[in-house]
């Protein structure tokens, strides 16, 4: 009975936009903060990696894979200056690999991800979060081609955001 149930509210929602010839709306893209997109130097901050994460790092002889081959990718992309001190940037990003634990039935399972926090640097407000999974692996080769793949990923997601429209201060409607 419930899953007919479950049926009959699954149909009414697909067939009854459908005979009022209406489209859901999309959703425009929120804009982005301003200190984001003028910003010219940055500060990359090391917020470490989790302690399965650091441990996997140490045992590969990279205990600061991470954050080296995110540097080296933000100097080859030159959008901003990477500058040493918090106090010479316009932006702090704040980066970290964590790799979470999860059970799937009765079976955990690590999922790995970088995590880039991108802050204010003058009022140390964060103004935006980027997530990307990195996929495990048990393979040495495969983990190399699994991290370099998320690192490309959360390198083009923060070139997306930096496209993206500047957030505007516009007034309410009502």
């Amino acid at each position: 009975m419930r899953s007919r149930i479950y049926s009959i509210v699954l149909a009414a929602l697909i067939v009854v936009p459908a005979l009022s010839g209406q489209q859901p709306e999309e959703a425009a893209a929120a804009p982005v903060p301003s200190q984001i997109i003028s910003a010219r130097k940055v500060f990359i901050s090391n917020a470490g990696a989790d302690i399965a994460s650091q441990s996997s790092f140490k045992r590969a002889g990279e205990p600061n894979q991470a954050f080296n081959h995110f540097y080296s990718a933000m100097r080859g992309w030159g959008r901003y200056e990477l500058v040493s001190t918090p106090g010479e940037a316009d932006l702090v990003l704040e980066l970290r690999f964590t790799a979470p634990m999860y059970v799937d039935g009765t079976l955990p399972f690590f999922e790995p991800q970088f995590g880039l926090n991108i802050l204010d640097a003058k009022t140390h407000f964060l103004l935006w979060n980027l997530t990307v999974p990195v996929g495990g692996a048990l393979r040495e080769k495969t983990w190399v081609k699994n991290f370099d793949h998320g690192l490309d990923t959360l390198m083009d997601d923060l070139k997306n955001l930096t496209a993206r429209p500047v957030a505007s201060a516009e007034p309410v409607k009502k």
